[in-house]
């Protein structure tokens, strides 16, 4: 195994530690409310939101982009460093040691949705997967997000704006010049996404899902109110 390969393995691993901190769970639990126990069940920026209240929700928002962003950066820059002779640009998104990135953006994903600090179980993804995406390829998140607010905006429904920026992924990665070895890992990401969202996908399907709210006093705190986060 070449070194290259060895240390894009360690800092997938690093990245799946990080990003499996379970912010909104402690952010909600400060504030007195277990968020697997309330509306969605789900740790993600939504169902905090609906459960606790907007201050809270920012908070989960915030830590999670940020915990994807900065595991992307620190691998960058660290696999660089130790692999490729502080060779930065060698990892851009058009190259063959691109798929390094995609690989560390996987990790990400996987450690949010599979988090090891809560019995592999998580959030959606797609909070983190934003963060990730920023460091990734700054104009694929952006196309991400995109895609989320033409959605999710006048529908009110973020699980459909989440599902609809997560299938668009690979296409975003295919847009921006990935080469395959690079968008085969980002389109694994994808569907473990879509997979989080399987019970998002049946309540659209038949017109259960609820549209999104900030939580009120005495409201939705045991709704069971879907999410995309």
């Amino acid at each position: 195994m070449s070194l290259l390969a060895i240390w894009t393995l360690v800092f997938t691993v690093v990245a799946y530690l990080i990003c499996g901190i379970p912010f909104g769970l402690l952010i909600a639990r400060a504030g007195g409310v277990d968020v697997r126990a309330v509306g969605s069940h789900n740790i993600g920026t939504t169902n905090v939101a609906r459960s606790v209240g907007k201050g809270a929700a920012a908070a989960t928002l915030a830590c999670d982009l940020g915990k994807g962003l900065a595991s992307m950066l620190l691998a960058r820059y660290a696999i660089a460093a130790l692999a490729l002779g502080g060779d930065v640009a060698a990892l851009d998104h058009t190259t063959a040691f691109g798929a390094c990135m995609s690989c560390v953006y996987l990790g990400c994903i996987l450690g949010h949705v599979f988090s090891c600090y809560l019995g592999f179980h998580g959030g959606k993804g797609i909070a983190v997967g934003f963060g990730a995406g920023l460091g990734l390829y700054w104009p694929v998140a952006l196309g991400l997000l995109l895609v989320f607010v033409l959605v999710a905006v006048p529908t009110r429904y973020v699980s459909a704006g989440s599902v609809a920026a997560d299938v668009s992924l690979p296409f975003w990665c295919a847009f921006f010049g990935f080469p395959l070895v690079s968008i085969i890992p980002v389109t694994f990401v994808s569907v473990v996404v879509l997979w989080a969202h399987r019970a998002n996908i049946r309540k659209l399907a038949t017109g259960k899902e609820s549209k999104f709210s900030f939580h009120k006093s005495g409201v939705g705190s045991d709704s069971g109110q879907g999410d995309g986060k």
